[in-house]
């Protein structure tokens, strides 16, 4: 058993990390400032004997520190972000806090308290525009063309030297677009919210030929759970995703069969991608994490079709 540290444990992904972390018998040390995340996403382990929760903005150094004295912890995981990245389109320094700053303050109270174990989530962002083609973990050119994906190859590159300054056991899962129960954002969500207000149009952003691998959230959180046990020090990093993609179109044909509407006209707003910052086609390579012995479970249309269900019953 350990106690961990999870930032953003109570955003989507973290608070489903939780869950398992908390399953497995581990005690979490839960910090977050509710600036994506929610209460509701957690109040369900406030009873459990081992879920501490700090309500903490972790680009405040001082009050991270304090939790660090405090908890004593083993392992940080750090999902702490803004992974809304067309709020950041209109204000960049969201992500220069939230995305840089936070991973910076962890990685330096780590070194001040002598913490080896780190998760970081990042992301498909740092790969850039690659017009569709394949990219593996080792393609040489990394050109971000969002500020959280910048934000985020920043923060792999202290990652890299935290780790070698200090003798950490670092591990990076670079996420595709992670969907499911909780979702707080993002085209499945905002397409139910829209359709609840209209039911006769739906507008959506680019040409509605934007086509990305969708990763179901527990198929993501179990890749976490069976890697987290790094060996080695330095950085292990590893893609993390589906095989298959999914259309803008597709989900709002799918949102619309879920919602039993018929006949919906559909609003394009033209253009490759949906706003300024959008790779509007990716597709991973996935190999080294296959031949590792991890494969997601559902594919990208399924994950879509079974998010969608849930988010409509959650919004009822």
């Amino acid at each position: 058993m350990m106690k961990v540290l999870l930032a953003g444990g109570a955003g989507f992904i973290g608070s489903h990390l939780a869950d398992a972390l908390l399953k497995e018998g581990h005690q979490v040390v839960c910090v977050d400032n509710f600036f994506i995340g929610t209460k509701k996403n957690i109040e369900h382990l406030y009873e459990n004997p081992n879920f501490i929760f700090y309500e903490q903005d972790l680009c405040d150094f001082e009050g991270v520190e304090r939790i660090f004295e405090k908890e004593q912890v083993e392992y940080v995981f750090h999902l702490a972000a803004n992974s809304d990245i067309q709020a950041s389109a209109e204000n960049p320094t969201i992500e220069y806090k939230n995305t840089y700053t936070t991973t910076f303050h962890l990685l330096e109270s780590m070194r001040r308290h002598g913490v080896k174990k780190f998760f970081f989530a990042s992301t498909s962002a740092v790969y850039g525009e690659k017009m569709g083609e394949q990219v593996a973990e080792d393609t040489a050119v990394l050109s971000p063309i969002s500020y959280y994906g910048g934000c985020k190859l920043g923060s792999e590159a202290l990652l890299s030297a935290y780790a070698y300054m200090n003798n950490m056991k670092v591990l990076v899962f670079r996420f595709p677009n992670v969907i499911g129960p909780r979702l707080t954002h993002g085209v499945i969500f905002d397409f139910i919210a829209k359709m609840k207000k209209d039911s006769t149009k739906l507008k959506i952003l680019g040409d509605g030929t934007q086509s990305k691998p969708y990763l179901y959230v527990k198929d993501l959180v179990d890749a976490i759970m069976q890697f987290k046990d790094v060996e080695k020090e330095g950085i292990t990093l590893y893609n993390v995703g589906v095989e298959t993609q999914t259309s803008v179109t597709e989900i709002a044909d799918i949102v619309c069969e879920k919602m039993g509407l018929k006949g919906i006209l559909y609003e394009y707003t033209g253009g490759r991608g949906g706003w300024k910052g959008d790779v509007p086609k990716f597709q991973y390579q996935l190999e080294k994490i296959h031949r590792a012995g991890w494969k997601a479970h559902y594919t990208s249309r399924e994950a879509v079709e079974k998010t969608v269900e849930e988010v409509i019953k959650c919004r009822q």
